[in-house]
């Protein structure tokens, strides 16, 4: 049975399956829903519950839509609690950093010997922690997030934009970045989400433009915002371009030293702009004219970023590359043509309008096609499987997610590379995967887990009864395969249920 579950291949996953839209009226959804809007919601969130259900049935597909994309988060008091206590989201930036660095300099003060260890050990648990909580964040706001579509789009663009946290100080900025650089401006204007992660200290120390200065320059940050952020690879801007982007930006980096100090030493000088952590130091910049994109700009200092931007943004390239990544992520590995062009076309006429774009996207015809289906990565898998097994409840320890997403290799902050994780179904479906979903999918299914202990400890919680459920009869049942069924009828237990139909293609497949 295991073997069954855990070696069907992808493309067998639908095999023997009724297609959903061929269902017999007596297998309909109660409640008004058709396979289509099952479809459709499974592509909305990461993964259904009762709340969101009751909401769709209330509203219609439509007007639930336009409500999620109006950008409320709606989330629950004591989650927005729990997320606010949060030390890393509690404390000012600036005393974060302070005591990032007296740390990191009180262990290299530290003479070598026993003192030494422990001082590195202390280090390195502290290290940890930030991440830990920045992951911690994240984790409850997709799990109990009433507005799904939002919380995937915050998932996605923190993936689009990607920080690693393992570099310097960014682990320090990781939760700030996710909280108060992507989640606001997550169904905003495009442009403005790309000069919100320009300037953020996640973003400008991962990608060094803190290092980019007049005659020392660094062009990480400029390749990055155009190959990977907006433009895409082949887009037809040249390495001149990127050059001339780097000068762009040059003095666009970070405060480290109190704005008083910067005044007595005489470094203050007019077309300073600061922002928090971010500061444009005219000191640094390279004031010369630019020819960028085939347009000139004028050296004026931090105006040219600006200027820099809206060209790259209104690029029809930017459209394009923009509403394939969107497609990829919520529709299907391949899009259709025509869905991408009509996407692009929206961003276009809206001058980048994510929401616009969300709503072409979400409304088309393939949005709520049966197929192709997607086959979740570990972030939808987690979050999916723990919104069906606990339909609402609250859960108080993540910690024990953030370690599986790790086991499953793709652990929140944790790409080194600046590409994201890859996406697509293929890269998710090889046998090392699918043995960890199997080993995650006990874990839940048995209530053997750390979910609901603060400290970590306690009593293992029962089972949850997912084969008893609404949710279930509404939304998996219908559209379960037979060898699924098969398999689910072999069960000897509730947590055996639990765990086959968890790890079993039909729901690892969105």
């Amino acid at each position: 049975m295991l073997g069954l579950l855990l070696t069907m291949p992808p493309t067998l996953a639908g095999a023997g399956q009724t297609p959903p839209d061929r269902l017999p009226a007596s297998r309909a959804i109660a409640g008004e829903l058709a396979p289509g809007d099952i479809a459709w919601l499974r592509r909305d969130g990461f993964g259904l519950d009762s709340a969101t259900l009751a909401r769709y049935r209330q509203l219609g597909r439509v007007r639930f839509l336009d409500e999620q994309l109006a950008g409320d988060d709606r989330l629950p008091p004591a989650v927005a609690a729990q997320i606010r206590a949060l030390p890393l989201l509690a404390t000012p930036l600036p005393e974060l950093l302070a005591d990032f660095r007296a740390r990191q300099q009180q262990y290299k003060d530290t003479p070598a010997g026993p003192a030494k260890d422990a001082a590195k050990q202390a280090l390195g648990q502290y290290r940890r922690e930030l991440v830990q909580q920045a992951a911690q964040a994240e984790l409850l706001h997709a799990i109990r997030g009433g507005n799904q579509l939002k919380e995937q789009l915050v998932w996605f663009w923190l993936n689009h934009f990607s920080v690693y946290a393992g570099k310097g100080p960014v682990r320090v900025f990781a939760a700030d970045y996710e909280e108060n650089v992507i989640r606001p401006h997550a169904l905003g204007k495009f442009r403005d989400l790309v000069m919100a992660t320009l300037q953020s200290p996640a973003m400008l120390a991962f990608l060094d433009n803190a290092r980019n200065a007049r005659d020392r320059t660094n062009e990480n940050y400029a390749r990055e915002l155009m190959e990977l952020h907006t433009l895409g690879v082949g887009a037809g801007y040249s390495q001149a371009d990127v050059q001339q982007l780097m000068r762009v930006l040059t003095g666009a980096g970070l405060q480290l030293q109190p704005p008083r100090r910067l005044a007595r030493r005489g470094r203050e000088r007019p077309g300073m702009v600061r922002g928090g952590l971010f500061v444009f130091n005219p000191n640094r910049h390279d004031f010369g004219d630019k020819t960028f994109l085939g347009h000139t700009i004028e050296g004026r200092g931090y105006a040219e970023i600006g200027q820099a931007v809206d060209l790259i943004v209104r690029q029809p390239a930017c459209a394009h590359f923009i509403s394939q990544r969107l497609a990829e992520y919520f529709v299907a590995d391949r899009p259709p043509p025509a869905l991408v062009d009509a996407m692009a076309d929206t961003f276009r006429r809206s001058d980048g309008d994510i929401a616009a774009v969300l709503r072409t996207m979400l409304l088309s015809t393939e949005a709520a096609a049966p197929d192709p289906r997607k086959f979740k990565d570990p972030m939808r898998f987690v979050v999916s499987s723990l919104r069906l097994a606990y339909d609402g409840q609250p859960v108080p320890n993540t910690a024990p997610l953030a370690n599986w997403l790790q086991q499953m290799g793709e652990p929140l902050y944790g790409r080194v590379t600046p590409d994201g994780w890859p996406l697509d179904s293929a890269s998710w479906t090889g046998s090392g995967q699918l043995g960890k979903r199997f080993d995650f999918a006990g874990v839940i299914g048995s209530g053997r887990n750390r979910l609901f202990a603060d400290d970590g400890g306690g009593a293992p919680a029962d089972p949850p009864a997912l084969r008893d459920s609404a949710l279930y009869r509404d939304t998996i049942a219908p559209r379960l395969s037979e060898a699924t069924r098969h398999a689910l009828a072999q069960a000897k237990s509730l947590a055996e249920w639990n765990t086959f139909l968890l790890s079993s293609p039909d729901f690892n497949y969105r």
